[in-house]
Parts: structure tokens; C-alpha cells; sequence
């Protein structure tokens, strides 16, 4: 299946959830849609084998911007469709798709200690990089975050 037909076919397969669809590159489509609706378009690529989900990121929008995206990006050869979900700020929240796609619980807990964004339902929520002393409440990749090196001198 060549690109252009991999990402018609996920357009197809994403448009009933798509608030917004642009294709910001060749071979890749980006469609926005509601947090309620994360499940089901990730469930409907799933069913149709439309790829596989080859990483979930997440961007902090600012203070100013009030909240977060999630980006999830799927894979299909050469084409590349992202599922932009964004949440707010002040209680941010998706659901989790561990439940459709087990191997997505590392990129789930990432998101959890990096952004603290809660991902309801999900399996695991153990640390992965962060020491087990880190303080609750500090999210190193909010814009907000300030680093406090304890070795600078002063």
C-alpha cells in the first residue's frame, strides 16, 4: 500500500472523530480530536490494522495556552498519522489505551512523570526515569519548571 493510501484510508477511518484533519507534510496527516474520543479512533486503527502506535508524545502549550497536547503518532511504512488530544492544564486528563494497545503503557508512564498528566486506567504507573525521591508535584518537561541544580555555587 503505497503512503498516499495509507493516510486516505486513516482519514477515512478517523474522519467521525476528527475535529480538525491537515496534512502538515507529504505523507502524514494530523487529525484533532476530543480526549472522549481517543479510544475509538485508536480502537478503529487497531481493528482496521492500519499501522502500529510507534510513540505517544506530549507538548505543554504554556501557561498562557491553559493546556497540553498529547500527540499519538502511528506508523504504517511510510506514512505517519498523529491523533492530537488536548487536555487542560489545570486538571489534565486522557484515558488510557493500554486496554487496545498493551505496549503503550511505557509511553503512558512517561507522560504521567514528565507532564503529570493522569492517564486514567492505565496499568502501570511506576516511575522510569525520575529517582524514587523526586517530589511529588515537579514535572521536569512543563515549560513552568524551574531546575534547581544543586551543584551550581552561588
Amino acid at each position: 500500500m503505497s503512503a498516499e493510501t495509507a493516510l486516505q484510508t486513516a482519514s477515512e477511518l478517523l474522519e467521525q472523530w476528527a475535529k480538525e484533519a491537515t496534512t502538515p507534510e507529504p505523507f502524514r496527516l494530523d487529525v484533532v480530536i476530543e480526549p472522549d474520543d481517543l479510544l475509538a479512533a485508536v480502537k478503529a486503527l487497531r481493528d482496521a490494522s492500519w499501522g502500529y502506535l510507534s510513540t505517544i508524545t506530549g507538548v505543554d502549550l504554556g501557561v498562557e495556552a491553559g493546556e497540553f497536547e498529547l500527540l499519538y503518532h502511528f506508523s504504517n511504512g511510510a506514512a505517519l498519522a498523529t491523533l492530537r488530544v488536548r487536555t487542560p492544564r489545570d486538571n489534565p486528563s486522557v484515558p488510557s489505551v493500554c486496554g487496545i494497545i498493551p505496549t503503550a503503557t511505557l509511553y503512558e508512564r512517561e507522560i504521567i512523570e514528565m507532564f503529570g498528566i493522569s492517564v486514567e486506567g492505565t496499568p502501570n504507573t511506576d516511575r522510569l526515569f525520575l529517582p524514587d525521591d523526586w517530589p511529588d508535584g515537579v514535572y521536569p518537561l512543563r515549560k513552568d519548571y524551574i531546575y534547581d541544580d544543586p551543584t551550581a555555587q552561588a
